[in-house]
């Protein structure tokens, strides 16, 4: 019974993996059939693909070129807005004194485009007119009539000295006639560059409302953080901001005084707009005084507009404007032919792994080739679903880590079956031998993974961009061959121990006792060699010498002593006859 034990505990495992597996494949067919977002093949990097380029182009107050600093800063902050919209593998760079080119793999969704657009200088404005859309009004005759262009002389003075940013003295008769003839369709209407000291007006981000906006009163730079999340008392979705201690204190001014006109039912000067690359992605009213600096936004949101509007009031704050120079498409920077070499030079190193496995190993090179295969399959697949889920693209780089893991998923079997080896050079039987030799192999293989874990990681914190593929494939692929190690190598060694082929040490089988020089019961004490024939002479005497060169310096000395024991016995004895 107790022989049975390794064998049910290996078909167990085995079933584990199985079941893994599958369930591996379901998760990649749910996203696949069920939600259409994920593939049966990996999505490929900007290098190996190509995509989408869009060149954006800095836009300063008095037309200078903005600083190095600035653009590097813009640069930064554009790349955690790509980030968040879950595109792995973007390019992003600086070019020349004034452009950020932006690189996204594949077809870029119209929302990402959209975050990245809409990358410009954050504010906050109250409201203080709002009104629909409109160019036109209808006439006593009934029909509709334009607004008329606005009068050049009209006065553009308040009347009175406005006392804060939702006074109504800032709507002067010049910015009256302005706003009503104000046209949101029209692409020559761009407020992004206004003055932060000024009233502005402008529309919402739909096209459908325009508003007349106070001056500025708090930028981007005063939010720490925005997130979207559920309202724990309504079950809503909502946008939790957490604003930096001075813009907490300016924000709760400004939610007094608007708290207060929603009291004194003077809408719309209740609410507060932010305000985006001049446009309006949110103007909510103010339902309470604010003090903690974390306002909530709520309304009729979902997850995605949620998530959206989350990510804007997080990355909005840039130094910079910028105006979207181009939007093009491009080609693979390394192409097609480059993924072909690279897969022609995994191929040629697997291929040189396995033909060293089946010189070195005999049959037992089929568990290291199975067990790569295997590994492969996981790899394949766990990068399908990553795709899906982080959106993650599989790099020229990253390709590389893959190459490279096949060595070093090799080594770790080759570590296992040099210690059942050496547990067979003791005498130890088979079944014995292979699992000693995993208790004695595990230890060295898990420090070794270890090691290369910390290195993946290291090198995926400190690297440039374009290395972090090789780091992330690595690391990965590290993690799934200690899992192949564990759950399907060693189970399939106890059940080939087990067989007649492996267990009795054929000598095609790679743990034929004699040919690894198992010429010893003990680690001092030697076997006699049969010498009846010339032929079993020349095995034995290749066997001795395996043996000898195995022998460990302790073990040397040790028997060395005990044959120098042996002959002085014998001599004593000889002289007493």
């Amino acid at each position: 019974m107790a022989s049975s034990t390794p064998t049910r505990h290996a078909w167990r495992v085995l079933l584990g993996l199985l079941l893994v597996t599958a369930a591996l494949f379901g998760i990649n067919a749910l996203g696949v059939y069920g939600f259409k977002q994920s593939s049966w093949t990996p999505e490929l990097a900007l290098d190996l693909q190509g995509g989408t380029q869009i060149i954006l182009s800095a836009v300063t107050e008095d037309g200078s070129d903005p600083t190095q600093e600035q653009l590097e800063q813009a640069s930064d902050i554009i790349r955690q807005r790509v980030d968040a919209s879950g595109v792995a593998e973007a390019d992003i760079t600086t070019e020349g004194g004034r452009n950020i080119v932006v690189q996204i793999p594949g077809e870029a969704d119209e929302e990402t485009l959209e975050r990245i657009r809409a990358a410009a200088q954050l504010e906050l404005r109250p409201v203080i007119y709002t009104t629909a859309a409109a160019t036109e009004f209808t006439g006593e005759d009934g029909n509709a009539t334009p607004y008329p262009t606005p009068d050049p002389s009209a006065n553009a003075v308040p009347s009175a000295e406005p006392t804060d940013s939702s006074d109504l003295s800032w709507v002067t008769e010049k910015l009256q006639q302005e706003f009503l003839a104000y046209d949101c369709a029209n692409p020559q209407n761009n407020p992004s560059n206004a003055p932060a000291d000024q009233p502005l007006i402008t529309c919402d981000d739909l096209g459908t409302t325009k508003y007349i906006l106070g001056p500025q009163e708090l930028d981007g730079t005063a939010i720490d953080d925005a997130t979207s999340g559920r309202d724990p008392r309504s079950g809503a979705w909502i946008v939790q901001l957490d604003l930096d201690d001075d813009g907490a204190g300016v924000f709760g001014e400004i939610s007094q005084r608007l708290y207060q006109n929603k009291i004194d039912g003077l809408s719309p000067r209740d609410q507060f707009a932010f305000v985006l690359d001049g446009k309006v992605i949110s103007a909510p009213q103010m339902n309470g005084v604010i003090l903690d600096g974390n306002p909530s936004i709520s309304g009729s949101f979902t997850q995605e507009t949620a998530q959206v509007l989350a990510d804007q009031l997080k990355y909005g704050a840039l130094p910079l404007s910028f105006s979207v120079e181009s939007t093009d498409t491009v080609s693979a920077t390394l192409g097609t032919q480059q993924l072909q070499i690279g897969l022609i030079a995994g191929l040629i190193g697997l291929a040189l792994v396995a033909l060293y496995s089946l010189f070195s190993y005999r049959a037992l090179g089929w568990v290291i080739i199975a067990s790569i295969a295997v590994m492969a399959v996981l790899t394949y697949i766990i990068i399908c679903i990553l795709a899906w889920r982080i959106g993650y693209r599989l790099s020229l780089a990253g390709v590389a880590g893959l190459i490279v893991s096949i060595g070093f998923t090799a080594d770790s079997f080759i570590v296992y079956f040099e210690r059942i080896r050496d547990e067979l050079r003791d005498g130890k039987s088979v079944t014995a031998a292979v699992e000693d030799g995993w208790g004695r192999a595990k230890r060295t293989i898990y420090i070794s993974k270890s090691i290369n874990i910390l290195a993946a990681v290291v090198l995926y914190i400190l690297a440039d961009a374009t290395v972090k593929g090789f780091a992330f494939t690595l690391g990965l692929t590290t993690l799934i061959d200690v899992f192949i190690f564990v759950i399907f190598t060693h189970p399939v060694m106890q059940l080939l121990a087990r067989t007649k082929f492996f267990g009795e040490g054929h000598r095609l089988s790679g743990l034929d006792p004699e040919s690894l020089g198992a010429v010893y019961h003990t680690r001092t004490q030697y076997r006699e060699v049969e010498t009846a024939s010339a032929g079993r002479g020349a095995k034995n005497a290749r066997s001795r010498a395996e043996a000898d060169r195995r022998q460990t310096i302790a073990e040397r000395k040790r028997a060395e002593a005990l044959a120098s024991s042996d002959s002085t016995s014998t001599t004593g004895n000889e002289g007493e006859h």
